[in-house]
């Protein structure tokens, strides 16, 4: 009797170790805040943690493939377990242009206009200085964009070209349906700012 009692003891402790969900599973059930609380609450042992880390001020090893992540995610490094709670993500870009108008100019004015200009930067003179000779739409500021991101402040096509360039890059775009014209030399490196918010605990 006393075997047979041991034996449906050890069979019910066997489920119940078997029937406990990892921590990589409970960790893909995990995706509030408060979660990730009752999760640090009810598990005390495996000394679960929320953290940030920020890129360009967390420069350690495990905080660089944290933030090469999406959130959501749940990923293992030996036998601590990971998931991004919340991640958040902004850049903004900086250029100098000089504005052609095509609707004052025609076609081969603005291409003359453009020639003229690239050879005078090849030539080494100043950009800033050449913005404020030719362009076109009363900019004040040398051609400098200032820190912008969205079609509110630039067109898309500007946002992208820039994007796609290297700093101190000169390049051209053009935006069709409202006949502008630009020569853009970017003049600073992307502001890229990204921060999350990680859950961590021991065990896979």
């Amino acid at each position: 009797m006393k075997k047979l009692l041991f034996a449906v003891f050890l069979f019910f402790s066997v489920t119940a170790v078997i029937a406990q969900p990892t921590v990589t599973e409970q960790f893909q059930k995990i995706s509030t805040m408060e979660q990730a609380q009752k999760f640090i609450d009810a598990n005390a042992p495996l000394k679960p943690v929320i953290f940030n880390v920020v890129a360009g001020k967390d420069t350690t090893m495990i905080a660089k493939r944290l933030l090469r992540q999406t959130k959501g995610n749940v990923f293992n490094v030996g036998y601590t377990t990971y998931k991004v709670l919340e991640s958040n993500e902004s850049v903004k870009y900086r250029a100098s242009y000089i504005f052609l108008d095509g609707g004052s100019l025609s076609p081969a004015e603005v291409d003359s206009m453009k020639k003229i200009i690239a050879k005078k930067i090849d030539a080494g003179q100043s950009f800033d200085a050449l913005s404020d000779q030719y362009t076109m739409d009363g900019n004040t500021t040398h051609g400098d964009t200032g820190w912008f991101f969205g079609e509110e402040m630039m067109p898309k096509e500007f946002q992208d070209a820039v994007s796609k360039h290297k700093t101190g890059e000169v390049f051209y775009v053009d935006v069709p349906d409202k006949q502008w014209h630009y020569i853009v030399k970017k003049t600073y490196d992307d502001d890229l700012k990204k921060e999350m918010t990680i859950l961590r605990a021991n065990g896979r």
